[in-house]
């Protein structure tokens, strides 16, 4: 697939059908978020990914709010994205962040492997959701997931059971400003 057709057909999916995804597919999503670039190549980014049917009903039921539990009620799977903390941004004196963005380079460096992750999914013929709203007390307690490590986001994965259209795009002129 092209890789332009990628770009434009990635979409966030609200419905799956109840269809398991292979291991190794999913191990193609994090080879793919895991070629994505970082600060000083500090590879920050850990991922859960939950196919466990006791473990996904209590991550829906108990870590998603009620409006995305409906959206991913029948994906098979759950990945977990976090990063680990002081290692992007960290300048040449360690511990110290080169500059004001301070943590926000972790933040950063997972929200580039995380698209390279849908974009893969979408490749391989699954749909994402991208879900912030979560409740991470019950997350780290469920899946043992160390302090050192900060959780951002619960990504929805399986097969589409829907095609939803592409939102309209602000144009370049709308949001770039160029300097000849």
């Amino acid at each position: 697939m092209k890789f332009e057709k990628v770009l434009e057909g990635r979409r966030s999916i609200r419905q799956y059908k109840v269809a398991p995804v292979d291991h190794d597919v999913l191990k193609k999503l994090i080879k793919a978020a895991s070629l994505a670039p970082s600060w000083k190549n500090s590879q920050c980014p850990r991922w859960y990914v939950i196919t466990n049917d006791q473990m996904l009903q209590e991550l829906k039921e108990n870590a998603l709010p009620p409006a995305n539990q409906a959206k991913v009620e029948k994906a098979p799977c759950l990945i977990v994205a976090c990063f680990e903390e002081k290692l992007s941004g960290i300048g040449n004196e360690p511990g110290v962040y080169a500059n004001e963005a301070g943590e926000g380079w972790s933040y950063f460096d997972l929200g580039l492997a995380v698209e390279n992750l849908c974009l893969e999914a979408y490749r391989q013929g699954l749909g994402t959701l991208i879900m912030g709203i979560r409740n991470e007390d019950v997350i780290r307690s469920v899946l043992k997931i160390p302090p050192a490590q900060k959780i951002v986001a619960v990504i929805a994965a399986g097969y589409p059971d829907a095609d939803p259209k592409m939102p309209p795009r602000r144009k370049i002129k709308e949001t770039t400003v160029f300097f000849d």
